[in-house]
């Protein structure tokens, strides 16, 4: 049996003892049992593979344990994987994701499971979200409006995710900061470029930020560039973490989780109460890429209507010119955000609907139940349709999702004729341009779709 003990790092180096006491009280709770799966999940950082039992099965064995010292406390890692180390010493970026790992989900999980229990109605969604990034210090810096976030599949071809890098390179030229959600694909391209455009730069600053959840990360590891890991409790504050911490949107070509993300973002913009915020959105990809964009374009258009199509632009095979556009817009965002006093690490005025902040636990009867029909608000139909594609995510990747399918079969997509022909239409479209499973796995849907 291999034992290795590891120092604490950064801001869990220095602990008050109730700090620990409080922390140690979690190794007994179902809290702790996902803390192990994501740390699990830090430890494989770097490896292909979207299929957490295919990750997981060799370490039947291996635990972690929280060990008590005066200034805070150690971690202990019990038979870990050896893709960690190299020459017996485990890779840095690691130990400090590990760490990062403790601080979101023990020691933050544990302060807002204690916070419900004395004061659920005082509790706010987005002064949780901004909690969580100023512990992991990540609103430390973002003050310069350079923080882009590129969003896109983990599963693309060998010629997006060179584009993909293309873009992180001019971004990186222009001293911009990339975040993603920290997996392989179009969430690894950017940072990889923008790190060569930062050297060549000479810029020394360089980050790149990775927002994960503990449901997912298990399914996309932090990929090996990811410098500042940050793991918040679900996917729906997992989205507001980025459109609040960004300054402008990158969107790769992806597959469900991509539109996903999108559709989200799209029935934030369209609030009439953001029609002002200047907030760019810029849709990507190599030549060859127009029909995905095409296709995503046309569901949006029929779905939520021109003003959504509004709200982005689609730029084609020009690296540069995506990276221009994003710099050039920069002087807007300080000009708004002064002239509503608002925070240039955090966007505060962007206004998000409770629906977009209420999590949604994908079940055979939830994702059966959603009311997926046109005779409805755009924001209220881009909340279903959010929650349409989570579902599928969720049956894609997610440990519990997976359960569920191989339990009692495909979740049944039930709604008017034309939306569901329109979904089918889009969700065919990406199984048969393998964006769904990593390349080399035969997908099986999780969905079927039935027209009521």
């Amino acid at each position: 049996m291999k034992k290795v003990q590891l120092n604490p790092l950064g801001w869990m180096s220095q602990l008050s003892q109730l700090e620990v006491s409080q922390l140690q009280d979690t190794t007994h709770s179902e809290l702790y049992d996902v803390f192990r799966n994501c740390c699990l999940a830090v430890l494989n950082s770097g490896v292909d593979e979207d299929d957490y039992e295919v990750l997981f099965a060799p370490y039947d064995n291996f635990d972690v344990k929280l060990v008590r010292r005066e200034r805070g406390v150690k971690i202990e890692l019990i038979d870990p994987p050896e893709v960690a180390f190299v020459d017996g010493k485990l890779v840095r970026g690691v130990h400090e994701h590990l760490f990062a790992v403790m601080r979101d989900m023990l020691f933050m999980g544990n302060k807002y499971a204690r916070a419900h229990d004395t004061a659920t109605d005082t509790l706010s969604t987005t002064d949780m979200v901004f909690d969580m990034l100023r512990h992991a210090q990540a609103l430390e810096g973002n003050d310069d409006l350079s923080t882009i976030v590129c969003w896109g599949g983990h599963s693309i071809k060998e010629h997006e995710y060179k584009y993909t890098k293309e873009v992180g390179y001019q971004l990186g030229l222009r001293e911009m900061n990339i975040c993603t959600g920290c997996g392989p694909g179009a969430m690894k391209g950017p940072m990889k470029g923008a790190a060569i455009g930062h050297a060549k730069q000479r810029y020394k600053n360089g980050r790149y930020i990775g927002i994960s959840e503990p449901s997912i990360i298990a399914a996309e590891p932090p990929n090996a560039i990811v410098n500042e890991l940050i793991i918040m409790p679900d996917i729906e504050k997992r989205l507001e973490a980025f459109v609040r911490f960004a300054h402008g949107i990158v969107i790769f070509p992806g597959g469900v989780g991509t539109a996903e993300e999108l559709l989200y973002l799209l029935g934030i913009l369209t609030n009439e109460r953001n029609a002002q915020q200047p907030l760019p959105v810029i849709l990507t990809g190599p030549a060859g890429s127009q029909s995905y964009f095409e296709a995503i374009d046309d569901f949006i258009g029929a779905t939520l209507g021109p003003k959504a199509q509004s709200k982005y632009q689609i730029i084609i095979d020009d690296p540069v010119e995506v990276a221009r556009v994003l710099c050039q817009s920069k002087s807007k965002i300080e000009q708004y955000r002064r002239a509503v006093g608002d925070s240039f690490s955090f966007n505060w005025s962007l206004k998000i609907d409770e629906p977009f902040q209420t999590p949604f636990i994908p079940t055979h009867e939830s994702m059966s139940d959603l009311a997926l029909h046109q005779d409805q608000s755009v924001a209220d139909l881009a909340v279903v349709l959010r929650q349409a594609f989570s579902g599928i995510v969720a049956g894609n990747v997610k440990a519990e999702g997976v359960r569920q399918i191989k339990e009692k079969g495909p979740f049944q997509l039930n709604g008017d004729a034309g939306l569901m022909k329109r979904i089918d239409t889009l969700l065919r479209s990406f199984v048969e341009q393998q964006r769904m499973k990593l390349p080399g796995s035969e997908y099986v849907p999780c969905y079927t779709i039935t027209q009521i």
